[in-house]
């Protein structure tokens, strides 16, 4: 303030001086007042000079306090009034900082025996934190930023949590480690500080290939919901369109069955391609030292299903086996009705024998209906919105394009006579019902009418899997008359980018009732056969 004032006044103008002077401008103003007006004043010009002296930019390093701060008194240990030692190391630290932290804000703040001691060893039940993950923590809590690592992340949010976590009251006599090491590290319910909420980001701007299972179990462990449902994120949109065997090795059961049963999974080509990825799952979970190309892993899981179908003697299907038994639940989500409806991938299921002969009978079963009330009931599809039979059964198929340019395509397999064409042109996306405009292999409905339900989602990724730009559709119902063509998408060249990848969901039919005719119909049915 000293040197704002001075603009203002002179050095040698005394308290009372300054008071009178400021009392005499405000009655009279600036003397040059009272010139001519031709006359330039001398007091604008002075003022004008200071003004531009003040706008002059000035460099000088000044020597930052917390820098200060951090090297005095955490590094060098300076007027320490507390010693830590925890994994073989010391800390010479200072309590009216350490406070900072809940978990020693507790302990010597109560009637613990910690409280008035001058060296507390802490016991690390954790094997994620080490010592340099220590320091780090230990040195957040003196300085106002941290450079956190991706590779040192998980090490060092794990100290972080555990300096957290705020001691629940027991006896006073008892010590306080005890206590606060007793409490679980899932620490989702407590308050999470700076740091933690770091570590949080930086996981979430690293998920790669490399780091999204052991991310997602980590944030599993220490609470942090947001960067799960990244890795997650993360994960359904990676899993088949950048299939790696590093990353399938790494998926545990309990994440592959999340991602299985989400209509949310990017899907590459057809269903039938869920139950292959699967099955290269499975082979690698049970064949750990397995080391090749991912273009190999599909032929060497099919040589080892016949390999232990033919030394085994084993007529049971897989998945009831001793060995097969823990990936039972992750197949269970496999959407079975959209693989039988195509010749080819049916024998691949007879052949490989691994899902459950009645799996497949009841699937069997609700096909047949369907396609019989398609056929004789008039089931031209769904009339209104079902979004949770969308979520939970709706077809899921996706395509690659590599570049820009004009594509045509159909999805493999019966779908109850909708021959569905799909068209990328000139950057639109297009739906026609075929019906008599193209050949087609199979039966077409000739229906006037046709309902489905459907979801469009287009994504390109940067080189880590991470999404560039993604635009979707939405839960949609849609009516085609025959061989009518219908613009699903309209898209703006500034925001594609190649390769593009494309996932559709579809339902084709109404939700099943499980309702049984009454005697009443039956007999009518009968009279009429």
């Amino acid at each position: 303030m000293g040197i704002l004032g001075s603009k203002f006044q002179s050095p040698s103008q005394g308290l009372e001086d300054i008071a009178e002077g400021t009392s005499t401008n405000r009655k009279h103003g600036c003397e040059c007042k009272k010139r001519k007006r031709n006359v330039p004043c001398d007091c604008e010009s002075e003022q004008e000079e200071d003004d531009g002296l003040l706008d002059t930019p000035r460099r000088k390093k000044l020597k930052s306090t917390s820098r200060y701060i951090y090297q005095t008194l955490f590094l060098n240990g300076e007027n320490s009034d507390i010693r830590i030692c925890a994994l073989g190391q010391e800390w010479n630290l200072h309590k009216v900082y350490l406070c900072q932290s809940g978990y020693f804000s507790s302990m010597f703040s109560g009637s613990w025996k910690e409280s008035n001691m001058m060296e507390i060893n802490l016991e690390i039940p954790d094997q994620n934190i080490d010592t340099e993950a220590l320091q780090v923590v230990f040195g957040s809590l003196y300085r106002d930023d941290v450079l956190i690592k991706p590779s040192r992340v998980v090490s060092i949010l794990a100290a972080a949590c555990m300096l957290q976590l705020v001691s629940m009251m027991e006896k006073p006599s008892q010590s306080v480690n005890a206590v606060l090491l007793g409490i679980s590290l899932t620490v989702g319910s407590y308050l999470q500080d700076g740091l933690i909420q770091q570590c949080g980001e930086t996981m979430k701007e690293n998920i790669s290939t490399k780091t999204a299972c052991g991310y997602y179990a980590c944030a599993s462990i220490y609470g942090l919901d947001s960067v799960m449902k990244k890795c997650l994120e993360w994960l359904l949109n990676n899993l088949m369109t950048h299939q790696n065997v590093e990353l399938m090795k790494e998926l545990s059961a309990e994440v592959m069955e999340l991602l299985i049963q989400s209509s949310d999974l990017f899907v590459m080509q057809v269903e039938m391609d869920v139950y292959t990825a699967l099955k290269k799952w499975m082979f690698l979970q049970l064949n750990t030292l397995w080391d090749g190309p991912i273009k190999q892993l599909l032929a060497d899981a099919d040589a080892w299903l016949c390999k232990r179908r033919t030394d085994l003697c084993e007529k049971e299907p897989f998945l009831d086996t001793e060995d097969g038994l823990p990936f039972r639940s992750v197949f269970k989500h496999v959407r079975l009705q959209y693989i039988i409806n195509d010749l080819a991938s049916a024998r691949i299921l007879e052949r490989d024998n691994i899902l459950p002969p009645d799996w497949l009978t009841s699937v069997y079963k609700s096909q047949w209906f369907a396609m019989l009330r398609t056929e004789f009931d008039n089931d031209n599809g769904p009339h209104e919105a079902n979004k949770d039979e969308f979520e939970r059964s709706s077809m899921r198929c996706g395509r690659k394009l590599t570049k820009d340019g004009d594509y045509c395509w159909r999805w493999t397999g019966f779908n109850f006579g909708f021959d569905l064409l799909v068209t990328y042109t000139n950057r639109f996306i297009v739906f026609k019902r075929n019906t008599l405009s193209q050949p087609c292999g199979g039966a077409v409905s000739l229906q006037p009418r046709r309902h489905l339900a459907y979801r469009l989602r287009l994504a390109s990724f940067d080189s880590r899997g991470k999404l560039v730009c993604s635009r979707s559709t939405g839960y949609q119902l849609l009516t085609l008359e025959k061989d009518q063509e219908y613009v699903v998408m309209n898209l703006d060249s500034r925001l594609l980018s190649f390769p593009l990848y494309v996932c559709c969901n579809f339902l084709y039919t109404s939700p099943h009732s499980d309702q049984r005719p009454d005697s009443s119909e039956q007999e009518s049915a009968a009279l009429v056969s």
